[in-house]
């Protein structure tokens, strides 16, 4: 049985966020997409924005409320929201919440942050 407990999985600091693969090819388990769990702290943001140019990513929120950012439009994330991200669109999220923001983040075919293309340029949009 592939089962995995999501605290097994080694937590690596990734600007923005902290971070867990729950499933990828270099597991041994996975051959067709990748997973992990992302937690943002209040008042972080994912940074840079990126883009998946080869694939899409599915993020799910667990717990905590945020924003979205894609290819310029902005989305209110809470639990229960599922946001698709579709090949080579620019995204970020944003913890604007007073609680973490827990993300599950599905890929196929599988990511890796060599796989990512990264658009510094990007930014979320002032608030009015």
């Amino acid at each position: 049985m592939n089962l995995i407990d999501e605290s097994a999985a080694q937590e690596i600091d990734v600007p923005g966020r902290k971070l867990r693969w729950l499933f990828h090819p270099d597991s041994g388990i996975a051959r067709n997409c990748s997973m992990n769990v992302v937690t943002i702290a209040p008042g972080q943001t994912v940074r840079p924005a990126h883009a998946h140019p080869n694939g899409e990513e599915v993020i799910y929120v667990v717990q905590g409320r945020g924003e979205v950012l894609v290819e310029g439009e902005v989305g209110v994330l809470s639990p229960g929201c599922a946001v698709l991200f579709s090949p080579g669109s620019i995204h970020m999220v944003r913890n604007n919440g007073g609680d973490p923001l827990k993300l599950a983040c599905f890929f196929a075919p599988p990511a890796d942050f060599g796989s990512y293309e990264y658009h510094e340029e990007v930014a979320f949009p002032e608030r009015r």
